[in-house]
């Protein structure tokens, strides 16, 4: 993680189906990775995963970091979601140094709902059209 610190990503029932169909796929002599690069024991780089995003989009007009902008706008905007959650959801850092200190939870559980509403926000049908 950028921040240098271990992040626990709770995972969707949609995304755990992906990951359902895909692991029996998986070529465990590239190494641990669900999705490898195409170097041995490597993970996806960064521009595959912006050629992904951009194939899936359908234009080069898109990025990741404006994935992560439109995650955290839908939350505070169409969500109950306190505003910690969604920050922890990013990965971001507390700025202030003595909530930092005492923060020692990573809010697992109600990052876990509200990803999963997040999954339900973008598979919605009037979304694929």
């Amino acid at each position: 993680m950028k921040a240098g610190r271990e992040h626990r990503v709770p995972l969707c029932d949609g995304v755990l189906e992906i990951l359902e169909a895909v692991l029996p796929l998986r070529d465990t002599q590239n190494g641990d990775y669900i999705f490898p690069g195409q170097k041995i024991g490597k993970n996806l780089s960064d521009v595959a995963l912006s050629k992904a995003l951009h194939t899936a989009a359908g234009t080069k007009n898109v990025t990741v970091h404006g994935l992560r902008s439109t995650f955290r706008d839908w939350a505070a905007e169409e969500t109950d979601f306190p505003r910690e959650v969604a920050e922890m959801a990013l990965a971001h850092t507390i700025g202030d140094k003595v909530e930092a200190a005492y923060r020692r939870g990573d809010l697992f559980e109600k990052r876990r709902l509200l990803m999963q509403e997040w999954c339900q926000y973008v598979t919605r049908s009037e979304l694929q059209k």
